[in-house]
């Protein structure tokens, strides 16, 4: 019958794709090769069997509707049944055929399991990406990004636009060597799979720690043509050791400093007592100016024992309910009188309705004059302007100190609550300040944090836990 259809006789056995031919009343009249290798029926058993014997019962109706449509109608995707019960999914078209005598269906189906369960796998793979907490990123095989899950814009900050195209190099901090990234892109440049933690800059600058996994992607002939990048943002737990390591640290010198008050303390008073006797009983001048010298000396070396002392023991001050707003105001009243602010502009905006806080008020108010004074230091006695400020969010009190001073390098802004660490001058500074300030605050269960951009000023953001009286 197929001499019908063409002068070739059974070319159409050649054709790759499935072809059933249908009478008027949609019988199967003849069909390739290909057809009934794909369905699973010997040649000749679907002879003068109706269409619907071959499709999904759920999809008979669409081929019946293609069929009656006729010329022109779109390809539609269903399922076919094979002679096993098995199912598979094809993409069919209806042509007509028209012969001397009579006219036919032609049905062109084209067997698209393989792809549609692709296409399942695709999506689901999409899917899980799109909407993991991790955030993902995806580049092509020059390291320009070319997806980015909506978990990455929330960790970097930018938006999808902003990053599609660009290198990830975009989010460099910088705290990476060039000779750290070029070992990595000559690692994953082999096929192989780098794992490393990684601290990256979101927009606005602040930090973002990750465990970073980069994959490569290659194609069927393994060669590169992309890069998967997933991240676990570990930023917090960063911030949590970093506390736990200054806690640790700070409790051992806490340790330390009764015994060497002790040790330091009882020399130094025997010292200061034989200074005071000789300034009683000598009329030398000369003598008298060096004496007051090696006094003002004892005087400083004292103050660091007592501060030393302070932060070792707990206080025995006496913890009450504490307007936070009149120990700012006491603390800027104390700072305001001293020569070097002359040339500063002090601004202040303090939130009402703040609750009262549980702490040692003489405390409080010395860990303010601290971090005030250092921004009375970091303008290094130029014009600027210190701004303070309180607010009550995210069931937390916060009293935010910012300066337009000199700011903290880099290297020194993990150290500065170190004891003893210091960048002024010698004889300017103990290095105890912050220290002490940090103990305290954290005996109330608080925090202080640093932002800070060299030569443009420092924010010093002092927390508390909001707990009621």
């Amino acid at each position: 019958m197929s001499t019908r259809y063409s002068k070739y006789g059974r070319v159409f056995d050649l054709l790759p794709e499935m072809i059933f031919i249908l009478d008027r009343a949609n019988n199967i009249v003849d069909n390739n090769r290909a057809a009934s290798h794909g369905t699973g029926y010997e040649a000749g058993q679907l002879l003068y069997t109706p269409i619907e014997k071959i499709v999904s019962l759920g999809h008979r109706a669409a081929v019946l509707n293609a069929l009656k449509n006729g010329k022109g109608s779109q390809a539609i995707e269903v399922q076919f049944e094979r002679a096993n019960r098995s199912i598979i999914e094809v993409s069919l078209e209806v042509r007509i055929l028209e012969t001397e005598t009579d006219s036919f269906s032609v049905i062109i189906a084209k067997d698209i399991t393989e792809q549609k369960k692709k296409e399942l796998d695709l999506l689901r793979f999409s899917n899980v990406i799109q909407h993991t907490i991790n955030p993902i990123q995806i580049t092509d095989a020059s390291g320009k990004m070319v997806y980015v899950n909506p978990a990455f814009e929330r960790a970097s900050g930018y938006s999808r636009e902003e990053l599609i195209g660009k290198n990830p190099r975009i989010l460099n901090s910088g705290r990476h060597t060039t000779e750290f990234w070029k070992s990595v892109w000559e690692y994953i440049m082999s096929h192989k799979v780098w794992v490393g933690k990684v601290e990256n800059n979101r927009k606005d600058g602040t930090p973002f720690h990750s465990e970073l996994v980069i994959s490569p992607i290659v194609d069927g002939n393994n060669n590169l043509v992309g890069f998967l990048g997933a991240h676990r943002d570990i930023t917090e737990q960063k911030i949590l050791e970093q506390q736990l390591v200054r806690s640790q640290k700070m409790e051992s010198i806490g340790t330390l400093a009764a015994g060497i008050a002790h040790e330091v303390g009882n020399p130094l008073t025997s010292i200061s007592s034989l200074v005071q006797v000789i300034q009683r009983t000598t009329d030398d001048d000369f003598a008298k100016e060096k004496l007051e010298l090696i006094k003002n000396q004892i005087n400083r070396i004292a103050r660091i024992i007592r501060d030393l002392v302070d932060f070792s023991r707990p206080s025995s001050y006496i913890i009450k309910p504490t307007n936070v707003n009149q120990i700012v105001r006491e603390a800027l009243n104390i700072v305001q009188y001293g020569k070097k602010v002359k040339d500063i502009n002090f601004s202040i905006e303090l939130a009402e309705d703040l609750p009262h806080l549980r702490v040692v008020p003489d405390q409080l108010t010395q860990v303010f004059i601290n971090i005030l004074m250092n921004s009375v230091d970091a303008l290094e006695g130029k014009p600027g302007s210190i701004a303070v400020q309180t607010m009550a969010r995210n069931n937390q009190l916060e009293v935010i100190i910012k300066d337009t001073g000199k700011g903290i390098a880099i290297e020194d802004s993990e150290k500065i609550f170190e004891p003893f660490f210091t960048t002024k001058e010698v004889g300017q500074g103990t290095g105890l300040g912050l220290w002490v300030s940090y103990g305290i605050i954290q005996n109330f269960e608080g925090d202080i944090l640093v932002e800070s951009e060299p030569g443009k000023g420092s924010t010093f953001r002092v927390m508390f836990p909001i707990k009621g009286e």
